[in-house]
């Protein structure tokens, strides 16, 4: 038996859960005590997984993350990897 999918989905847990409690612990604090400018732009960004279906938003973050956006360009000339299929653009999605 392959172990290594289930050591993938502990490994993507615990960081996305670790990064995650971090950002939105601050985030919510900033929405709900702070006005800024853009704050009804945030506040859309961060219902966006809740109003979208998530294959809508995976094709959309496979858009943003690949080798022809400059975001999978960047992330490219700076590791050498490509975002796009990688570890790193799953945590990142």
């Amino acid at each position: 038996m392959d172990w290594s999918p289930l050591f993938l989905s502990l490994r993507l847990s615990f960081w996305t859960t670790l990064i995650l409690t971090v950002v939105a612990l601050l985030l919510s604090r900033t929405l709900a005590w702070r006005e800024f400018r853009g704050k009804g732009v945030v506040e859309a960004v961060v219902a966006l997984p809740l109003v979208l279906p998530p294959t809508v938003l995976g094709y959309y973050l496979l858009v943003a993350f690949g080798q022809q956006s400059w975001l999978g360009q960047a992330y490219l000339q700076l590791t050498g990897h490509s975002l796009a299929f990688s570890f790193s653009g799953v945590l990142l999605a």
